[in-house]
C-alpha cells in the first residue's frame, strides 16, 4: 500500500492568515460586521487553476474541493478546473441531503464522461443544524447519517446499468437509472466518528476519511471502522485530512506556525470558538477538545499542532516541522493503515510547492510512494510519472 497524495482548492477565499475567521463573526452573515483581513485572495477561477496546475505538477492525484455557505459550488467549480488541468482528479464535497441521489448519480456520471474519469466523491452529512436548515434540512444529526446511508443505497442502484427500485424512510424511487453509469465509478469518501456515522461508512465507503487527531486516536477510529466493515462483508480503506507547514528546517517551519497563531487576536478566537461549540458534529467536538480554545501546548503530538483549529472549522491540525519530520509522521500514520492523505496550508499555492519538493521527494527515498513527477527541467515529459525507483534524479527544494 503506497502513500496517496491529494492537495485542498480553497474555494472560500486564501490567503497568509487563517481567512476561515471571516465566518465567524454574526456567522458571516452580516457582511458590513465582518472584520476586514488583508491579504486575502479572492477563490476567482484563474486563482484556483494556479493552484489546480501546481497540484497537478507537483504530483498529487487529486484535490479536495468543499462544501457550505461560503464556497463556491464544487460541481461547478471543479469541472471549470477540469478544462485547465490533464491528469489531476477532484474530489468534490457535497451534502446528500440536497440533492436527489438519482440526479446526483446522474450528475456524476456526466462529470466522468466530461473529464475522463477524474470525479471522486467526498459525501458530507453535516454536523452544523444551522448551516443544514440554511439549505432546507431540518433532520436531526441521526437521521441525516441514515438519510445518507439510503442516498448512497440509491446511487449505487442507479449506477447499476439496470432500473432500480428503492422504498426507504427517506426516499422512495422507482425505476432509478442513469442511462450511461459512470467509468469508472467514482470512489466515495466518507467521514464521521459519531456511533451514526461508523456503521454508514462501513456499509457504503471506499474510503473512509478522518481529520488529523494523534496517531493513538486514529489508530481506534480504524479499528473501529474496519470491524464494522468486515462484520458486514465489506472492506475499507482509510485517510487523513491534515494541513502541513513543511520547511527546509523545523525551525522556520514553527516560526511559521507561530506568525499563523499571531495573527489571531484573542476576540477572534473566543467568536470562533463559540460558533463552532454549537456543532452537533462528533468529529467537531474531538477537533475541539484537541486544544481546548486555549493558544497553550497546541503540539498535541509531535509535529501535530491544533492551532489552526482554533478559529477553522472541520480540519484543526497541522503537521510542523522539517521536511523529514513531516515525512516521519506521514510514515507513521501510513504504518496505522493509512492510504490517502488529504493536505492543504496556507496560502495553498506557496504551501503546494513546499510540500510537492520538500516532502514528496523524501517520501519517494523511503519507498512510500509508487510514482514521483517528473521534473521538466530534467528532459522528462511532464505528463508521465517518473518510478520513484530509478528513472531521473529527483529534485530537492533549495533555501525558500
Amino acid at each position: 500500500m503506497n502513500v496517496r497524495l491529494h492537495w485542498f482548492l480553497p474555494t472560500g477565499g486564501d490567503g497568509r492568515t487563517l481567512v476561515d475567521r471571516h465566518a465567524y463573526t454574526d456567522s458571516g452573515v452580516k457582511r458590513d460586521r465582518v472584520t476586514p483581513v488583508s491579504g486575502v485572495r479572492a477563490p476567482d477561477i484563474e486563482y484556483l487553476a494556479q493552484i489546480a496546475k501546481a497540484a497537478e505538477q507537483l504530483g498529487f492525484e487529486a484535490v479536495l474541493t468543499p462544501t457550505g455557505t461560503w464556497c463556491e459550488d464544487a460541481w461547478l467549480t471543479t469541472v471549470a478546473l477540469a478544462q485547465h488541468t490533464e491528469r489531476l482528479k477532484f474530489l468534490v464535497a457535497f451534502r446528500p441531503g440536497v440533492i436527489s441521489p438519482v440526479l446526483a448519480a446522474q450528475m456524476a456520471s456526466t462529470y466522468q464522461r466530461i473529464t475522463r474519469g477524474r470525479l471522486l466523491l467526498n459525501v458530507v452529512t453535516g454536523g452544523d443544524s444551522a448551516e443544514q436548515r440554511r439549505f432546507g434540512d431540518h433532520l436531526d444529526h441521526d437521521q441525516r447519517y441514515a438519510r445518507t446511508a439510503e442516498f448512497l443505497s440509491v446511487v449505487r442502484g442507479a449506477w447499476s446499468g439496470q432500473p432500480y427500485d428503492f422504498d426507504g424512510e427517506h426516499y422512495q424511487v422507482e425505476g432509478g437509472l442513469t442511462a450511461l453509469p459512470p467509468d469508472p465509478l467514482p470512489e466515495i469518501f466518507f467521514g464521521g466518528s459519531s456511533a451514526a456515522a461508523g456503521p454508514v461508512a462501513a456499509a457504503h465507503a471506499d474510503v473512509y476519511l478522518t481529520w488529523g487527531e494523534p496517531p493513538a486516536a486514529v489508530k481506534e477510529k480504524i479499528d473501529w471502522i474496519r470491524k464494522l466493515a468486515e462484520e458486514q462483508g465489506r472492506t475499507v480503506r482509510f485517510g487523513i485530512r491534515l494541513h502541513t507547514i513543511s520547511r527546509d528546517s523545523a525551525r522556520e517551519a514553527w516560526a511559521t506556525a507561530d506568525r499563523l497563531l499571531g495573527d489571531l487576536d484573542p476576540a477572534t478566537i473566543a467568536a470562533a470558538q463559540q460558533a463552532l461549540g454549537k456543532h452537533e458534529s462528533v468529529g467537531q467536538q474531538r477537533m475541539l477538545a484537541l486544544h481546548g480554545g486555549s493558544r497553550d501546548k497546541l503540539e498535541i503530538s509531535p509535529n501535530l499542532w491544533a492551532g489552526v483549529g482554533l478559529v477553522r472549522s472541520g480540519a484543526g491540525t497541522a503537521l510542523v516541522g522539517s521536511h523529514a519530520d513531516v515525512a516521519d509522521r506521514i510514515e507513521e500514520y501510513h504504518a496505522l493503515g493509512v492510504e490517502h492523505f488529504v493536505l492543504s496550508g496556507y496560502p495553498h499555492l506557496e504551501e503546494a510547492y513546499w510540500f510537492g519538493e520538500g516532502v514528496t521527494p523524501e517520501l519517494a527515498r523511503r519507498g512510500l510512494l509508487g510514482t514521483v513527477p517528473a521534473s521538466p527541467l530534467l528532459g522528462a515529459p511532464a505528463q508521465e510519472p517518473v518510478p520513484a525507483s530509478g528513472g531521473a534524479p529527483l529534485l530537492h527544494a533549495g533555501g525558500r
